[in-house]
């Protein structure tokens, strides 16, 4: 008996898409970026640190190892307290996510920090993110908690000679005008790589921090580095250049 072929024919066609989809390489992690007017002119680098796939680093354990062994190798100064501290174990200095890791958990909806870890391998990416980690005194990291930044009325110091502020009723931080602008270049990266919640009041802040503290060659240097670490810049940085 003679088999038509037409019908073979057309329900071949009609798995082409099926199968097309399915030979697509799998996404785990969406990266989207805000339209928002505080996007700087060196925003192209969002896309190009994208395309560099393999040097993103994949979790905060690994960007721990690579924080102190590359980046910090041979020591540097606080963020807060501008405290100088030398290569290797620094006792009573650890690392600071000025974007709080808990607000990152909250963008994601992913659960409490330790949930995210686990569960959500964007909330492992972005933790791990060398330019939103910065070298702190242990006990001002600890007063900072994940309070957002403001200016505080007063200059009621805790830590002595360091200014660093904060506010617990309030739950409000406030730190030196030299460390001003690299948190307000870090917070305002992190919103626009990740697409992560911050508050407008907020946001205002750091666009005014941003352009009245510029940053330094130190600055300049420390981007160039986490690009070679981790394969992309921070354009707030970079607009700087202009």
């Amino acid at each position: 008996m003679k088999i038509s072929s037409l019908p073979i024919l057309v329900t071949a066609l009609l798995l082409l898409p099926a199968i097309a989809s399915c030979s697509e390489a799998p996404s785990d992690i969406t990266v989207t970026h805000s339209s928002s007017s505080k996007t700087p002119s060196g925003a192209s680098y969002y896309s190009t640190a994208h395309s560099i796939k393999g040097q993103r680093i994949q979790d905060y354990e690994a960007a721990r190892k690579v924080f102190w062994r590359k980046l910090y190798n041979d020591g540097g100064k606080t963020l807060y307290c501008e405290q100088q501290f030398g290569s290797g174990y620094n006792r009573g200095i650890n690392i600071e996510h000025v974007f709080p890791a808990s607000w990152i958990a909250y963008s994601l909806r992913c659960g409490k920090r330790h949930q995210c870890r686990s569960n959500s391998k964007k909330f492992s990416l972005i933790e791990a993110d060398l330019h939103n980690l910065y070298p702190s005194r242990t006990d001002v990291n600890k007063a900072r908690s994940n309070y957002p930044f403001t200016v505080i009325r007063g200059e009621q110091r805790s830590f002595g000679s360091c200014d660093f502020e904060f506010d617990e009723r309030a739950r409000t931080a406030e730190p030196s005008p030299e460390a001003r602008g690299r948190i307000a270049r870090a917070m305002l990266y992190m919103s626009d790589e990740y697409d992560l919640y911050l508050k407008k009041k907020q946001e205002s802040l750091y666009l005014a921090w941003d352009g009245k503290y510029p940053p330094d060659q130190a600055e300049h240097r420390r981007n160039e580095r986490v690009e070679q670490l981790q394969g992309n810049r921070n354009p707030y940085i970079d607009k700087h250049r202009d």
